[in-house]
């Protein structure tokens, strides 16, 4: 019989993904015959050929899933999707269909499954098919992944449990997750003591981790939709500061911390050539991961071959430093299948951190 552990969590960037990559790396030094589900996928891409969800994508390249690929993502969000089912022209149930049948494969072939949701436990509920239904008529247990804090943690859980509840979802698990190091103990003691008059256990996942965090240039590049220039290796650089290259020369080199993106006008010819000099030095290496060279002023000839020689990681944009940086202050990073160095950090974790047996007993 297949073991099945749905994922959800009270919001997005609660680290849904982190924990299903934590918890099949795991699995898979157990079961001989591990799944994963992402039965409705809301970030659509196009991996080997199909159109799939980004996280069924990623599932498949890191733990070499593909045979299992058209199973692994069965139902994903397009541009009409939702309209469709509300004009008629299709019904929620043509899709349950499809994610019973796709279940149903997997649990054939499968020792332990992990389904994984999308977003807060209501997402899905415009076609009919939010995570408290879909694990309802999966038969799938739950484990709710929530943040690191307390008060707001509580509240946003008892919000989320409600809806599972209503349908009937037995939530088993509440995994905290992101938490601060220094609070860890006192966060799980007080969210224990909050649900301690229900059956629901409270086992607690990584603490924040910059590393897990933060962006790369590639996955920056993609989010702003600018071509980075860069080798293969620079391109998996994590960002873990942004600055604005506004100040005086001086006054940047001074602000300068590891491994810092910025922003800089294309009109600031001598900040550019100060930081593609200073690139060249081990030192600033580990403090400069690239830039964004803003504005549509071009640069003079010098400048370009100077940053060229220099071999400084930088994308070229005409929007403006108010544009660029509220659009990378308001974004979560996604780990996806070039973040090497992330995926390594996960199951490495993983393997010191989690209490699988634990969770696997509980399920």
């Amino acid at each position: 019989m297949c073991k099945k552990i749905f994922i959800a969590a009270t919001g997005q960037h609660c680290g849904k993904t982190t924990t299903s990559l934590s918890l099949l790396h795991l699995a898979r030094k157990k079961y001989s015959r591990v799944g994963f589900i992402k039965p409705f996928g809301p970030k659509r891409t196009k991996y080997l050929g199909q159109f799939v969800d980004v996280d069924a994508a990623l599932i498949a390249y890191v733990y070499g899933m593909e045979n299992q690929l058209g199973l692994m993502s069965p139902v994903v969000l397009d541009s009409h999707t939702t309209r469709d089912v509300l004009e008629g022209k299709t019904t929620p149930q043509q899709y349950l269909e499809q994610i019973r049948h796709a279940t149903a494969e997997l649990e054939k072939q499968c020792d332990f499954l992990i389904i994984e949701g999308a977003g807060h436990s209501g997402v899905g509920s415009v076609v009919g098919l939010n995570n408290a239904q879909l694990a309802q008529q999966l038969d799938a247990p739950v484990l709710l992944v929530a943040g690191g804090g307390v008060g707001v943690v509580i509240d946003a859980i008892e919000l989320n449990l409600a809806l599972f509840r209503e349908n009937g979802t037995e939530v088993r698990v509440i995994f905290p997750n992101k938490l601060i190091k220094s609070k860890r103990e006192a966060t799980l003691k007080y969210l224990q003591l909050a649900f301690k008059n229900t059956p629901i256990q409270i086992i607690g996942g990584f603490n924040y981790s910059p590393i897990l965090a933060h962006p790369t240039l590639k996955y920056l590049s993609e989010l702003l939709r600018l071509e980075l220039q860069a080798d293969s290796k620079q391109t998996s650089r994590i960002v873990h500061h942004i600055q604005l290259g506004a100040a005086s020369t001086q006054r940047i080199v001074d602000l300068l911390q590891e491994s810092t993106l910025l922003i800089v006008p294309s009109s600031r010819d001598e900040v550019l050539v100060m930081l593609s000099t200073l690139y060249h030095l081990p030192e600033f290496q580990n403090k400069i991961a690239g830039l964004v060279i803003i504005g549509v002023a071009p640069l003079t000839e010098i400048v370009q071959r100077i940053l060229d020689d220099a071999r400084i990681p930088y994308m070229r944009t005409a929007e403006t430093t108010a544009e660029i940086y509220t659009t990378i202050q308001g974004d979560v990073a996604k780990i996806g299948a070039a973040d090497k160095e992330k995926i390594a950090l996960i199951q490495q974790l993983a393997e010191s951190d989690l209490n699988f047996e634990l969770i696997d007993s509980l399920f």
